[in-house]
């Protein structure tokens, strides 16, 4: 029986592939590539448009306790990732404009879960635009909704590319004085 000599380079070779193909090696390269600050491609959304005589029982209600006063224009109805929600646009009483998700549970239940604008970057916060520009693939927004969260006091700053008006492009969160570009998209 013959045996094959295998040179120290050949099996640092072979051990660096091994590890390159492990599961803790893929996850420290994804971790990698999202610290550029640049989200993935999101989950794919299915959009309608929802007439005022569709919307679910209690929206407008609860649009209203929201932010008081708003006249809504139009809804969306968006199934993704097995949620559904109604995203409802209008207008504040002094005119500007403003959106509300609510999400729809499984009892059929509704929930506001963020209240958003569309915002100037020069007007996020100044540590917001500070750590978006600090990673490695940052670029100058050409559109920014700002996004605050009902629940726990979040506000969510969505960076969309040029060119990528779709979805952001990158996701950063400003809560209790600090802003931390996500690695994840936020769930709403």
């Amino acid at each position: 029986m013959r045996r094959a000599a295998l040179s120290l380079g050949s099996l640092l070779a072979f051990a660096t592939a091994l590890a390159a193909c492990s599961p803790a090696a893929e996850t420290a390269n994804n971790a990698a590539a999202a610290d550029n600050g640049v989200l993935p491609e999101g989950p794919e959304t299915a959009i309608r448009n929802v007439a005022a005589a569709e919307l679910p029982a209690g929206l407008a209600e609860l649009v209203e306790a929201t932010v008081p006063g708003m006249t809504i224009a139009e809804a969306e109805r968006k199934e993704r990732e097995g949620r559904i929600y109604y995203d409802v646009e209008g207008t504040r009483p002094d005119g500007s404009e403003v959106e509300i998700d609510v999400l729809q549970g499984a009892d059929g239940k509704l929930a506001a879960v963020e209240v958003q604008r569309d915002i100037d970057w020069t007007a996020a916060p100044a540590p917001v635009r500070a750590a978006a520009a600090a990673k490695k693939d940052a670029f100058t927004p050409e559109r920014v909704i700002e996004s605050r969260q009902v629940e726990g006091g979040a506000t969510i700053y969505e960076l969309f590319a040029p060119g990528r008006r779709d979805e952001p492009a990158m996701e950063v969160r400003w809560q209790g004085g600090k802003a931390e570009v996500l690695g994840e998209r936020w769930a709403h």
